[in-house]
């Protein structure tokens, strides 16, 4: 049975990743060069031997020069510059193309969309501190962050800790050194749109800078900075 999505079958990434690199005439060796990941590594992942996590996902992506959704779907054709392309993305609750990291569940909406100016993402962050969190996040462009569930401590390296609940939302500039961590018991859930190429996202993984001294003089004081509405 083939899986659809939007009207367009669903491919296995092992099997996409096999007829992007047969296209460009490369051998699993020059991929492995590109990403460096290991030969072996790629060719478990070619034959669904070995699970895709995003970091992954990342890697070969950057190194084929495809969308993450290239991946996963057919590519999707051109269409003209300037005119408008008409194309539309429904992603149903619980869809949407699911990555565990040690950070938390991402889940990828609209990843059969090709060349996106904006990444949108649902994460039900997991890391309850900056431990295990581990090194800050640092990615080309901008985010925009929604809590829908639960609450969140925002850390950065250049302000004292955000603190959002539930309906709180922050955008800013995602090239600062940023965390996401869940408080309480409750499940922590979030939007983030990340506005920037999809490649760029390779640095979200590998491209990562540790809080500096002053920020951790600052969590030490055990100060936080509750976010408010403009009307507050």
């Amino acid at each position: 049975m083939k899986h659809v999505l939007n009207g367009r079958p669903l491919v296995r990434p092992g099997a996409a990743l096999k007829a992007l690199r047969a296209e460009r005439g490369w051998s699993l060796t020059e991929v492995s060069r590109r990403t460096g990941m290991p030969v072996s590594s790629l060719s478990k992942i070619e034959n669904d031997k070995m699970d895709l996590t995003l970091d992954k996902l990342l890697r070969i992506s950057v190194a084929l020069e495809t969308d993450i959704a290239g991946l996963f779907t057919p590519p999707s054709p051109p269409y003209p510059q300037g005119e408008s392309s008409g194309r539309r993305s429904i992603t149903r609750a619980g869809d949407g193309k699911a990555i565990k990291t040690h950070i938390g569940v991402y889940r990828y909406l609209a990843y059969e969309l090709l060349n996106k100016h904006s990444i949108p993402i649902i994460i039900d962050v997991t890391a309850k501190s900056l431990e295990e969190f581990g090194e800050f996040n640092r990615h080309p462009g901008e985010e925009m962050l929604y809590v829908i569930e639960g609450e969140l401590d925002l850390y950065t390296n250049m302000y004292l800790p955000a603190n959002l609940k539930q309906g709180d939302s922050i955008y800013f500039d995602s090239n600062m050194g940023h965390a996401y961590i869940a408080v309480g018991d409750a499940p922590c859930r979030i939007l983030s749109i990340c506005v920037a190429p999809e490649s760029e996202l390779l640095k979200l993984i590998e491209g990562k800078s540790k809080p500096g001294d002053d920020m951790l003089h600052a969590f030490d004081s055990g100060k936080r900075l509750t976010l408010r509405s403009q009307s507050d």
